[in-house]
């Protein structure tokens, strides 16, 4: 298969869209939904749980994947912050835009642009226990808020968890 970097081409893909969420938040509502959505369209998905292989390096396997996807879908929710991984992804994700016509899409799910752009909120405790952790992380921890800066700033989707089971959304 070509380099994905070398062409803007569809078929020189192997997925059309990176699948970023963290699934303890989402994984059996939302994110469900719009995996299914997509697949229903015809779209190839990479989804951390569908795609690595039981026994492969994760990291190395997402960074791939991020490479090989046409755009990236960031599911921020109330609770993403808290993972390093997760984290971790939305740095490989961002550092492919700067560098490739990579298309990066957030939707903040249940959570305000404006508490992960200003890291308040269940972000701010997030990151109270990410630099408790290891004055080693202080490094990472730098890299993750200025992502989520720089991810809060992009146009994306804003979807509210809504009581009555049915979800409100609007773009920004």
């Amino acid at each position: 298969m070509a380099d994905p970097s070398s062409s803007n081409t569809t078929s020189a893909w192997t997925y059309h869209v990176f699948l970023s969420f963290r699934g303890e938040d989402t994984r059996k509502t939302f994110t469900d939904h719009l995996y299914t959505a997509f697949v229903n369209a015809g779209l190839r998905i990479f989804r951390d749980d569908e795609e690595i292989e039981r026994g492969e390096e994760i990291k190395p396997e997402l960074q791939k994947a991020i490479q090989q996807s046409r755009c990236s879908v960031i599911v921020l929710s109330k609770d993403y912050a808290s993972s390093g991984w997760c984290l971790d992804e939305l740095v490989m994700i961002l550092e492919r835009k700067k560098i490739s016509d990579h298309v990066v899409l957030p939707v903040f799910y249940d959570i305000e642009p404006s508490d992960v752009r200003n890291q308040t909120g269940s972000v701010a405790y997030a990151f109270a226990r990410h630099e408790k952790k290891k004055e080693s992380l202080k490094y990472a921890v730098e890299r993750w808020r200025a992502a989520l800066r720089e991810v809060a700033d992009l146009t994306g989707m804003v979807l509210q968890n809504e009581a009555d089971g049915i979800d409100s959304l609007h773009q920004l």
